[in-house]
């Protein structure tokens, strides 16, 4: 009788499957030969994403399921379908804790390989069918496998609208900042433009040069020079709020005319 040293000693399985094996479980797949059947699955992947673990199920001619280590019987595969099932509920709980696009992203992480498994699973099983259609409990066990790989895709799904969503609040919120900062920038260069030909005149005619208007008229000069400068601040104030307005309107048409 052949032997794999990945299959349990005590199983009698035709050599046209166990030649099929090498040193390590492979993909998820099914074989069949003379009416036996061999199922290898993979557990739920963990954080060794690299790494998976392999699991095997035989069926006998005479229909007798047995399993490497959850036990006999047809059951045995259920108990591996409700493996997934329930990491199915552990990743959603982690998606709804997730507030964060990094959150989000981590979850994903851990959630892609899980899902890749998932319809392997599926596509291994609708091979079980294909290869022997006579066993009902197969058609179920596949049945049960689409919905896993369905709730994952949902949950997969689910989760990366979210972590999208999460950006894009993220970026409203900086874009809503960023305005809020240039605005302020806005108003703070129009009271420096406002003020800078008043605080340049004071500080020409502050030096200690004469220029004779010393005591000319007082307090005559003193008053028509801040009056210039605040009419030349109010000069320049105008000027740059028609730029913004200029350069406003032309960004505004520019965006339109893309969105268009």
């Amino acid at each position: 009788m052949p032997t794999s040293p990945l299959l349990p000693p005590n199983w009698d399985l035709p050599e046209e499957i166990v030649n099929r094996l090498g040193r390590r479980a492979g993909r998820q797949r099914a074989m069949f030969a003379d009416g036996h059947l061999l199922l290898i699955l993979h557990r739920v992947p963990g954080e060794e994403h690299l790494e998976r673990k392999s699991r095997f199920f035989w069926r006998s001619p005479e229909g007798i399921w047995s399993s490497s280590d959850l036990g006999p019987g047809v059951e045995a595969v259920q108990k591996h379908l409700n493996e997934y099932a329930t990491a199915k509920d552990t990743y959603e709980d982690a998606m709804e804790a997730a507030h964060t696009a990094e959150g989000f992203f981590h979850v994903l992480e851990d959630l892609a390989p899980v899902l890749r498994s998932s319809r392997n699973l599926h596509a291994a099983l609708q091979e079980a069918r294909n290869l022997d259609k006579t066993d009902r409990d197969i058609i179920s066990l596949r049945d049960q496998a689409y919905d896993v790989e369905r709730a994952f895709d949902l949950l997969y799904t689910e989760t990366k609208h979210a972590q999208e969503l999460a950006v894009a609040r993220r970026t409203e919120d900086l874009a809503r900042a960023s305005h809020a900062m240039s605005a302020s920038a806005h108003r703070l260069n129009i009271l420096a433009a406002f003020f800078f030909p008043v605080a340049t005149l004071a500080t020409i005619f502050g030096t200690n040069l004469q220029h004779g208007f010393e005591a000319m008229w007082a307090p005559g000069p003193f008053l028509l020079m801040v009056l210039l400068g605040l009419l030349t601040g109010l000069a320049l104030k105008s000027w740059i709020a028609g730029k913004s307005k200029s350069s406003n309107g032309v960004v505004a048409k520019s965006y339109a005319s893309r969105r268009w």
